[in-house]
């Protein structure tokens, strides 16, 4: 099974400079897992101390935000294309 996985400019100073990927997670976990692997650091960003998603990072699958599809207990399926989209706020 694969996925699509875009990442915004935001987050791509964690990735070296990488936009898109694909990977064969089945869930979130394993995604941010992966992303981890791949990318050494990057879970600090995405995750707090506690190991949950942190507030500021919006998460969708299929253009739909994940917290509409189970959360954390959604398990991605073939083709699906997931977008981490970090907050920014401004002032």
């Amino acid at each position: 099974m694969s996925i699509s996985v875009e990442i915004p400019t935001p987050l791509r100073r964690f990735t070296g400079g990488v936009a898109k990927l694909d990977s064969s997670a089945n869930s979130l976990d394993e995604l941010l897992g992966d992303l981890e692997g791949r990318f050494p650091g990057i879970a600090k960003h995405l995750r707090d101390e506690t190991g949950q998603i942190r507030p500021f990072l919006n998460i969708y699958v299929n253009e739909e935000d994940i917290r509409f599809l189970g959360g954390e207990a959604y398990r991605f399926k073939e083709g699906d294309k997931v977008l981490l989209v970090p907050s920014i706020a401004g002032g």
